[in-house]
Parts: C-alpha cells; sequence; structure tokens
C-alpha cells in the first residue's frame, strides 16, 4: 500500500463521517476503511493531518506514478472539502443559543462533497430510514451489485453505476432491504443510464431549478432534492428539512407558535440561516441526533454564548 498525507486544519474525520451525509464509511483500528468514488482508501487522523492509504492496484490504476500523490491527496482533500474557510462559514451562521451550542460540539464537520450519482441514489434509499437502516441498504447495494476491490487485507465496494443498478430487476433490489424504494431506485438508475438525464449537465442550473429537476426523478421530493444539491453540487444555502430536523426548529425556534407550515418554515430557514444555512441543518441535526434532544439545544445554564432574540413567523406573507 502507499501512504499519502493531507494538511487538514480545523477538521474531525470522524465527526463528519458520522454526521448522517454518507453512510458506507467503516471504522477499522484506528481509522476509518471506505471508497472515495471508485478509489478504494483506508484513512486516519493524526491531529491537523489525514493519512490515507490505497491499494498497490489503485496506483497501478492511475498509471501515471508521479503524479498520483497529488492526484489522490487533491482528490481526498476536494471531498472532505478541506478548502471550505469553517471559521468564516461559524461567524457567518447566527448567534443564537441552539446555533451557539450546535456550531460548538459540531467543531471540525465539514460538507462533504459526494459524487453525485451516488448521492442520489443514496438519499433515495434513505426515504423514511435511520441512519443504521441506510447503511446497510448501502452496504447491501454495494456488496450484491458493485465491484469488489481490496486494500490490504479487506474487501470494500464502490457504489454500483446507474447503468448496473438500472440493469438489475427491482426484485433483486428489493432484496437490499430497499422495499418500496426499489421501483423509484430503479426508474431512475435507468433515466440516467439511457441518458435522458445528465446528472452532470444539472450542475450548471440556478438553485430553484435544480431543486426543480431533482424533483423531477422517481422517489426524490424536497428533502432529498435539498440533500443532494447541497452533498453533491455544494449548494450550501440548501437545508434539507426532514421530521427530526422539522422538530429541531420548531422547539427551538417557535416554541409558542402553533400555526407554522413547512413552507413558512422553508422560507424561514432560507432567510435567517443565509448563504451557509447547509451547515446550519448539519450542525443542528448532529447535536440534537447525537445527544438524543431535539428542543432546548443549550440551554444548559452552563452555557454562556450571547444569544439573539427568535424570530416569529407572525408575518403579513402568506404560504
Amino acid at each position: 500500500m502507499q501512504l499519502i498525507e493531507i494538511s487538514a486544519p480545523d477538521f474531525d474525520l470522524e465527526k463528519t463521517l458520522d454526521s448522517g451525509q454518507v453512510f458506507h464509511w467503516e471504522r477499522v483500528d484506528n481509522g476509518f476503511m471506505g471508497t472515495i468514488g471508485d478509489l478504494p482508501i483506508y484513512i486516519e487522523q493524526h491531529r491537523d493531518l489525514l493519512r490515507a492509504w490505497i491499494a498497490d492496484s489503485s496506483i497501478e490504476c492511475l498509471k501515471q506514478s508521479n503524479s498520483m500523490k497529488p492526484a489522490v491527496g487533491g482528490a481526498v482533500a476536494h471531498y472532505f472539502a478541506l478548502d471550505h474557510s469553517l471559521e468564516n462559514i461559524r461567524q457567518s451562521l447566527p448567534r443564537d443559543r441552539a446555533m451557539e451550542a450546535a456550531k460548538e460540539f459540531c467543531r471540525g464537520v465539514r460538507i462533504i462533497r459526494q459524487p453525485k450519482w451516488e448521492c442520489l441514489a443514496t438519499f433515495i434509499c434513505s426515504s423514511m430510514k435511520q441512519v443504521a437502516h441506510i447503511r446497510q441498504i448501502s452496504l447491501a447495494l454495494r456488496k450484491r451489485l458493485g465491484e469488489k476491490r481490496k486494500i490490504s487485507d479487506r474487501i470494500v465496494y464502490p457504489f454500483p453505476s446507474p447503468e448496473r443498478i438500472g440493469g438489475s430487476s427491482e426484485k433483486e433490489l428489493r432484496e437490499c432491504a430497499l422495499g418500496y424504494r426499489a421501483k423509484n431506485l430503479l426508474a431512475t438508475a435507468r433515466r440516467i443510464s439511457n441518458g435522458e438525464v445528465d446528472l452532470e449537465r444539472l450542475a450548471i442550473l440556478v438553485d430553484l431549478d435544480l431543486h426543480d429537476a431533482l424533483c423531477q426523478l422517481p422517489g426524490v421530493g424536497a428533502k432529498v432534492a435539498n440533500c443532494v444539491m447541497l452533498f453533491a453540487y455544494e449548494r450550501l444555502r440548501a437545508f434539507p428539512i426532514d421530521v427530526w430536523i422539522e422538530r429541531v426548529l420548531r422547539e427551538n425556534y417557535f416554541p409558542r407558535t402553533r400555526k407554522l407550515n413547512v413552507a413558512r418554515l422553508r422560507r424561514f430557514t432560507q432567510e435567517y440561516f443565509g448563504e451557509h444555512g447547509g451547515y446550519a441543518q448539519q450542525y443542528l441535526f448532529h447535536y440534537a441526533r447525537k445527544n438524543k434532544v431535539a428542543g432546548g439545544l443549550g440551554s444548559n445554564p452552563s452555557n454562556k454564548c450571547r444569544a439573539t432574540p427568535r424570530p416569529s413567523l407572525h408575518d403579513k406573507t402568506s404560504a
């Protein structure tokens, strides 16, 4: 195996991989085993340094030994968004009590840049599922339809291509515990594999048009579209709202507001959290999930962060 070292200040590998963005990385020894696209990789963090090992077979596939280290190091840095200025992002987020507590708990968490098809397919499979269940589905799909790759004495599986999934059957996909999601994943994979939809070309669209285009795909609603926009297209304003994060928002920002529909809640997140709303959502979601709370984030009396007044939805605009 070949070792590559990447500088990674202001980054927490473990928290980032455990924050509900990706679902295939496995803890092994002192690090994590997984894939970045088709590249199998084992990675550890030592303070501000990432140490990544790739298999000799992967090195041979790159064919350019002189450029191998920069190429792999660049792929790792790009995947984990090490170029994002987390300090500037944190400073841009609101300074209310809940957000301050979430920011502190999630220090070092970055929004991963995921391969577009892998991200889309995974979140189609995520509907009404908890993180542990999504991990099981992802692993089942990879083992059944992915290509086996070896790194050291372990086997990993890159996510299967749309052509591979599109060429399977709904029965095969249901055997991966997808349930009703199998039909949607199969239909979307076939639309992509036959050229009807080009995920790369969608990147030129503005946010609203990208959201609408994604929602045209089977199995993609508003929440999944926003997840894909955030994690695959790097639209950092995107703020996915599922049942859990809706509860977090309601109980922390509007505890006394009874008439609060999702449309108005979406408008609030866009206006209140701003250009880095995706980071705000990820921090609130991860903090609440790991601490098993929704209401009263940051309400510990020892939390001395400065809080801004809670906003109100009692305005004159209609949903």
